[in-house]
């Protein structure tokens, strides 16, 4: 993947001892209120980050106002319906932020993944579990999140996560991944990873937050 996207930049958080009971308003309205205000001037698509995604999913064979990465999923949803719902208050945490820097950020279960996680084009043979439980197999040569026991926790790069391997009520422990392919992408992910890192140690004061080196 890095050979086909040199300018991947990639930033990974392990987070042990979550749960959600935690009050991430302040945080969420904080950063919400960035993202709005980066697109009141001008339309999400524009932005370099989304910029860069699009002309990524065009290179992968998508439609990209068919299929959207995931931050501008969510700021076209902030624009249309002037905020998000709330789930848990890990991932409404990982959505602001996602919002505020427009790059994707996917937040897994770590307890629900085997043996590890790739990012790599699928065989054809591997498993996806949508949210409503049902089960899908990625088209072969598909970008997706896989782990060691063949099944995918995200199509399409950072398209769509699995539900699988959603944040939940019972979630401990959960990897970030934070992905972006712009100009200064190396430096917002930095900036990105160090911002979400203190927001968790802030209100998960328990939590044990380690940062993963990428090459």
């Amino acid at each position: 993947m890095r050979e086909d996207f040199p300018d991947l930049a990639t930033g990974v958080l392990l987070v042990q001892g979550i749960g959600p009971c935690a009050d991430a308003a302040e945080s969420i309205t904080r950063l919400t209120a960035i993202a709005t205000e980066r697109i009141t001037r001008g339309s999400e698509a524009e932005l370099p980050e989304i910029v860069a995604w699009r002309r990524a999913f065009s290179r992968m064979g998508l439609k990209p106002t068919q299929y959207r990465c995931a931050s501008e999923a969510l700021l076209r949803r902030l624009r249309k319906e002037g905020g998000l719902p709330t789930t848990h208050a890990f991932v409404d945490l990982c959505n602001a932020t996602s919002l505020a820097y427009a790059i994707p950020v996917a937040a897994f279960d770590l307890d629900r993944i085997t043996d590890g996680l790739t990012v790599r084009r699928a065989i054809g043979t591997e498993l996806y579990e949508t949210f409503s439980g049902e089960l899908e197999q990625p088209d072969q040569g598909e970008v997706i999140f896989a782990d060691n026991g063949s099944r995918a926790h995200a199509r399409r790069w950072t398209n769509r996560q699995s539900g699988h391997s959603a944040v939940r009520v019972g979630t401990h422990s959960a990897v970030v991944v934070a992905e972006a392919l712009h100009g200064s992408a190396r430096a917002d992910v930095a900036r990105l990873i160090d911002s979400l890192e203190a927001s968790i140690q802030r209100l998960w004061p328990g939590a044990s937050v380690q940062k993963v080196s990428m090459p």
